[in-house]
């Protein structure tokens, strides 16, 4: 009956989470674009927090509740399945153009956040409360070196722009509201969706015998991705591929940097030895995609499959280890 009632809370968390960042992305990248913000800014910030938020509240839910374990491996797990299924998934679809801006800067930001991950962790095994106020010095600084780039590109469009937002400022001010509805609405949803989550997956860890970083790598890592996955495949198909990318690149950072800062800054995050291998795993897969990436400009559906044949054999490798 336990059994049976964890899977139900399992589901219902899972449809919280997914629905609850489907309204946040809406309401966010909505009145982002009001204000005349690049795609590929939009994907790296409103619309990679909005996704990121489940991954945010399962790890600070579990620990706040002492399942330490689970927030590394979800994070790793989570940022894992961004880069190969997501970005894989969307190539199939649509081939991923790829700026040179991003190759050179945003992209290797993900990979040396997730070296320092790996550095910082192994050293005493542990993600104390300092390691977790570095983390948020970089995820500020990121955040002022978005809001500055962003800033640049409303100020080249400043002057074509100048009359028509103008004449719409009134109309603005009035959609802003119900769309600050569809954010707190979708957050609201997100934090009991990671609650749920957690306590449902802790429950089956232990009917089952699984650990819990095992359980955080597969199902609840699987399950917080899934706005990611969706948001960016609706966004490749319909050719916005700066939105599609930045969210995986964005998310990524979002979930080391956010995720796992404001986790370790509450309470120490123990440091695994499978942790350090699977973070390890993530830095080695970020540098095919690079190559891939770096080759061509872009990622083709032939590379998509490839990435997604490289996730399965993670998959099982980390089900039988």
């Amino acid at each position: 009956m336990e059994l049976v009632k964890s899977i139900i809370i399992l589901v219902i968390g899972f449809a919280l989470l997914m629905k609850g960042a489907d309204y946040f992305v809406e309401g966010s990248s909505s009145v982002a674009k009001q204000l005349h913000v690049p795609t590929m800014i939009i994907g790296m910030t409103i619309v990679a927090m909005g996704t990121s938020l489940p991954e945010c509240a399962v790890s600070v839910t579990a620990s706040l509740t002492g399942n330490n374990s689970l927030a590394v491996s979800n994070v790793v797990g989570s940022n894992i399945f961004n880069l190969m299924v997501v970005c894989g998934a969307c190539a199939l679809f649509a081939p991923l153009t790829i700026k040179k801006d991003t190759l050179k800067k945003e992209f290797p930001l993900s990979i040396i956040c997730a070296a320092l991950l790996m550095v910082l962790g192994y050293v005493g095994m542990l993600l104390g409360h300092l390691d977790g106020g570095v983390f948020l010095l970089i995820f500020a600084a990121y955040l002022i070196w978005m809001i500055g780039s962003a800033k640049k590109a409303r100020a080249a469009h400043k002057e074509s722009q100048m009359m028509r937002e103008e004449g719409e400022l009134v109309d603005e001010e009035i959609q802003i509201l119900p769309l600050a509805l569809f954010i707190v609405g979708g957050m609201i949803a997100i934090k009991f969706g990671g609650d749920f989550v957690v306590d449902s997956a802790s429950a089956l860890a232990s009917a089952f015998g699984l650990s819990q970083t095992l359980i955080g790598l597969t199902i609840v890592a699987m399950g917080t991705s899934l706005p990611e996955l969706v948001t960016s495949i609706v966004a490749a198909r319909k050719n916005e591929v700066d939105m599609a990318l930045g969210n995986v690149i964005g998310s990524n950072i979002f979930n080391i940097l956010l995720v796992l800062g404001v986790a370790a800054a509450i309470s120490p995050v123990k440091f695994l030895t499978d942790n350090i291998i699977d973070t390890v795993v993530l830095i080695a897969m970020s540098l095919v995609v690079l190559v891939f990436a770096w080759t061509s400009k872009m990622i083709d559906r032939r590379e998509g499959a490839t990435m997604l044949g490289m996730y399965a054999v993670y998959m099982a490798y980390i089900c039988i280890r």
